[in-house]
């Protein structure tokens, strides 16, 4: 069942140093967050055009979205988030929930080796996507099929972060 929230906490985005520089934001401390998903993890990806990925501290779920511009990337990443869970077939009670849970989005520093290696593999896996697929390519396209991968911290779990993910929705809204 799908928990009521207060709003007021938002959530946070855990970023590294070079996203921090580019979005130009002092960080705070981390909040809890006011959403099923939870926080996230991102960092500032140099192709051209220049990208962030956000990670889900949760499900690991990946979301890539144009860096620019920069300063606005928090308040742009909800809408971000809601096109790539409708991309998976998300129940749309949960995304709508999810969207309306999210508040405003503050910046922390990282916080977590592991998370910051499931975005070097994104990164990489990203990168090796775009360069047999072009440079053209959706970013939501490639955010869903990254979602696919399998992931070493998920094993003992769901595997991959789309599993993981539906797994969550089913738990949330039975």
């Amino acid at each position: 069942m799908l928990r009521i929230v207060d709003v007021g906490n938002g959530f946070t985005i855990h970023s590294t140093k070079k996203l921090l520089d580019r979005v130009k934001q002092s960080p705070r401390d981390p909040v809890e967050p006011a959403t099923e998903l939870g926080n996230w993890y991102a960092t500032a990806v140099f192709w051209k055009p220049q990208v962030a990925l956000l990670v889900n501290e949760r499900t690991l779920l990946p979301v890539f979205m144009l860096l620019a511009p920069a300063a606005t990337l928090a308040v742009r990443f909800p809408v971000e988030l809601r096109r790539v869970l409708d991309a998976h077939g998300i129940d749309p009670r949960f995304v709508d929930h999810e969207i309306r849970s999210m508040g405003q989005g503050h910046y922390a520093k990282t916080a977590s080796r592991s998370l910051l290696g499931v975005m070097n593999e994104f990164t990489f896996l990203g990168n090796a996507h775009r360069e047999d697929h072009g440079t053209d390519d959706d970013l939501v396209a490639l955010s869903v099929r990254l979602a696919e991968t399998p992931m070493s911290p998920l094993y003992k779990r769901h595997i991959s972060p789309d599993h993981e993910l539906k797994a969550l929705v089913e738990e949330t809204i039975p």
